[in-house]
């Protein structure tokens, strides 16, 4: 008798998280699921992903996505009672997302109507419960359909009609079965689901409750996160070697450290401090050199920001790769590990005598102390990349630059704190001073680096947190408050990010 070949007959059901090729195949999922409601947008379900990559789920079964489910990280506290799934979605990109949070927030769970029947629901619910058990989160909260209701509503309060339905009198898809799976009903919302025409914009407010959560100290209400920040505004001036130029750096992270900072910040390609004794006359080929010190500059960059325990953004530096030259911007973290950033956009100056090459990619990057980005220079004379940034979850852009004169400075200062206004971020600025004379297109330099935040009752006066002086070496060291950021976005006297107006403009991020 013949050995049965057993994989003919298997049938692969896989419980995974969502990935980026997944994204157009969950949006026509959506369309059969909810048809005639407005469906995920593109962005939204990656800002999804890059922000809170473990809270969206799906199953595939045979090569083939049948069900998902969407979520964020929430002090459930912190909302109004009445809240709506705007509020509680930041419009649909969950910008709003809280690493610190106790509460996982259901915003979406959808299975495809052919696969119905195969607990598949039941399947995805496990992988969220699983999930909060992981975190050590207390509860699961959901704002549940109530999609029979449109039939009862000429006789019955969306209140009675929920009290039949946990009576078993009537049966309702989503309520049912939320109930079957442990949820117990906290509240029914209005308005919150505007196109949910068949709950008649009526939803159901449901909690799960974690019975292995363990409260711990971290979950209790932070009255303040304060980061603080070194900024460096830095003298170019004639050295004779790079072991000149890293005694320099090493001074000034030395007095980051003696100043208890977060971050130290050093400008846009102070590096071409070493040209200085290269004897190039020939910009380009200048560049070219600078590149060499490339390892020695990551060395050393790495090496002290671990020695003082501090996170440096390490200017920017012009790197040598296969396809052209970069201005780059390092991240340095204390633990060891570094991240970059290239600069997007490239003046005309940076082309006509140095042939830089541009980036294409708007990086985010975890810290200890949240979320940040780098934009470098002139990036920051864009306000899409801001926004990008703050939709990727950052809090504070650091601005490392380089400008010759008071115009190109100004520049740089208005957008930086327009950008700190309009997206309610910090931004920081660090710039060079002094002069090169014997350096062909680096002769003089402007700055005035500084430390900017939203305008409002809680941030400094007049939006800036501290600056330097015009055109002198010196830093400046301030503090700023993540947990004031975060209170203020969500009910400061404006609110930027919540207010904007999605259903009129967008940005569209192509990666």
């Amino acid at each position: 008798m013949s050995t049965i070949d057993l994989s003919k007959f298997e049938k692969k059901i896989i419980i995974r998280n969502i990935e980026y090729k997944d994204i157009d195949e969950i949006i026509e999922l959506q369309k059969l699921c909810f048809p005639g409601m407005i469906p995920w947008k593109r962005e939204q379900l990656e800002s999804h992903l890059s922000i809170f990559p473990e809270g969206q789920i799906c199953v595939e079964f045979e090569g083939k996505i049948i069900g998902s489910c969407s979520s964020l990280m929430v002090n459930f506290d912190e909302y109004d009672a009445q809240h709506t799934w705007d509020d509680i979605t930041d419009e649909g990109y969950i910008t709003n997302h809280n690493p610190e949070g106790y509460n996982l927030y259901g915003i979406e769970v959808m299975v495809h109507p052919d696969y119905r029947g195969m607990k598949i629901g039941r399947r995805l619910y496990e992988a969220r419960e699983e999930l909060a058990r992981e975190l050590n989160l207390k509860s699961i909260i959901i704002g549940g359909r109530i999609p029979n209701y449109h039939k009862y509503a000429r006789e019955l309060t969306p209140r009675q009609y929920v009290q039949q339905v946990i009576k078993h009198k009537i049966y309702d898809p989503v309520l049912t079965f939320q109930l079957r799976n442990g949820f117990t009903l906290m509240r029914i919302n209005r308005g919150y689901l505007p196109d949910d025409v068949a709950s008649n914009k009526y939803a159901t407010l449901m909690e799960w409750n974690n019975v292995d959560y363990v409260p711990t100290s971290k979950r209790h209400f932070r009255t303040a996160f304060p980061v603080r920040i070194c900024v460096v505004q830095y003298m170019m001036k004639q050295i004779g070697s790079f072991e000149e130029f890293a005694t320099q750096v090493e001074y000034y992270t030395d007095v980051a450290y003696d100043a208890g900072a977060d971050f130290c910040v050093f400008p846009e390609i102070f590096t071409t401090q070493l040209m200085s004794f290269l004897n190039e006359k020939i910009p380009s080929k200048a560049v070219q050199h600078v590149a060499q010190f490339t390892e020695q500059y990551i060395e050393l960059f790495t090496g002290l920001a671990v020695k003082y325990n501090v996170n440096i953004i390490g200017g920017s530096h012009f790197v040598d790769e296969e396809d052209g030259i970069y201005n780059i911007a390092y991240l340095f973290r204390r633990d060891g590990t570094i991240e970059k950033q290239y600069k997007v956009h490239i003046t005309p100056n940076e082309r006509k005598w140095w042939g830089i090459s541009r980036g294409s990619k708007v990086e985010v990057f975890d810290t200890d102390c949240g979320k940040i980005a780098i934009q470098i220079c002139y990036d920051i004379e864009f306000p899409e990349m801001a926004r990008i940034a703050t939709d990727k979850g950052a809090n504070i852009i650091f601005i490392p630059f380089c400008t010759e004169d008071r115009q190109g400075y100004l520049r740089v200062r208005y957008c930086a704190q327009a950008r700190a206004v309009e997206n309610q971020i910090y931004t920081v600025i660090a710039g060079t001073v002094g002069n090169l004379p014997q350096v062909e297109n680096m002769d003089i330099q402007y700055a005035k680096s500084a430390i900017f935040a939203p305008s409002d009752f809680e941030f400094a006066r007049d939006g800036i947190v501290g600056e330097c002086n015009d055109n002198i070496e010196m830093v400046v060291i301030g503090d700023v408050d993540l947990e004031i950021l975060r209170r203020q976005r969500q009910s400061g006297t404006v609110r930027q990010l919540k207010d904007r107006r999605g259903d009129v403009y967008e940005i569209k991020y192509k990666k």
